[in-house]
């Protein structure tokens, strides 16, 4: 007998969230000291959810969890799609439903979905299987030609280091998000009377320009808000993902 995705999320979290949270982002860099160092760039994982997506809670809550390690950085980035169902979801932006939708090109994926979690922009999953993403984030391989980025402590400045610049060339991003924990009512759609909770909410994704191989400075605007954090990430325009990412 099948199982609703929604109550098989729930079940799991109850009985081993925690084991399997520790083993993903601490464990395995131990289990194969090995065969390898541990990155010491920190794992970039990109949510991609909505308020209006009766699916979408677990995922979020997954990704609440794991953003309190030092070895992930986790972005939420709310999408706009479900609005039609009757509610706006009050922190989706059209440029983050643009983001998906590059990686579904970038990726070869037949369509985009919620909730889907991006792991280092080189592998998407489905945010309703999370030990899926547990692992690939667990496996996950550190670019190997990857600039090196610094951001100062009142994330003004960043600089990138040079490289060496991947097959089809590279960009320069800064996001910003806010990294406490938000919460919603929604008030009418598929989540209607539920209580819909995010942290890491991207707030503003910048594209600075591209990234040519050669080391530089980039001075960027101030926050829009100051407890607002700050992430500068290199990234490859094909399956290259994160070559190298930075954050204050």
């Amino acid at each position: 007998m099948s199982r609703d995705p929604a109550v098989s999320a729930r079940l799991w979290w109850r009985g081993g969230l925690a084991l399997l949270l520790s083993w993903a982002v601490a464990g395995p860099g131990e289990a194969r000291t090995t065969a390898r160092q541990q990155p010491s760039a920190p794992v970039v994982v990109e949510l991609f959810t909505a308020q209006g997506c009766g699916e979408c809670a677990s995922a979020n809550g997954w990704a609440s969890r794991l953003s309190g390690n030092s070895t992930a950085i986790v972005l939420t980035y709310p999408v706009d799609y479900w609005d039609y169902l009757g509610w706006k979801d009050t922190w989706a932006k059209p440029a983050f439903t643009h983001r998906q939708r590059l990686y579904r090109t970038r990726l070869g994926l037949r369509d985009v979905y919620t909730p889907q979690f991006v792991v280092d922009g080189r592998v998407a999953i489905a945010g309703t299987n999370l030990v899926a993403v547990a692992r690939a984030v667990a496996a996950r391989e550190p670019a190997p030609t990857g600039p090196e980025v610094t951001l100062d402590r009142s994330a003004r400045r960043a600089v990138v280091s040079g490289g060496t610049i991947p097959q089809g060339g590279a960009e320069v991003w800064l996001i910003r998000f806010d990294p406490r924990e938000q919460a919603v009512i929604v008030a009418s759609g598929e989540n209607k009377g539920a209580v819909m909770r995010g942290r890491n909410v991207v707030k503003e994704l910048v594209r600075l320009g591209p990234w040519t191989g050669r080391s530089r400075i980039y001075e960027l605007p101030p926050a829009a808000a100051p407890h607002h954090r700050s992430v500068v990430m290199v990234q490859g325009l094909r399956r290259q993902g994160v070559l190298g990412v930075g954050r204050n």
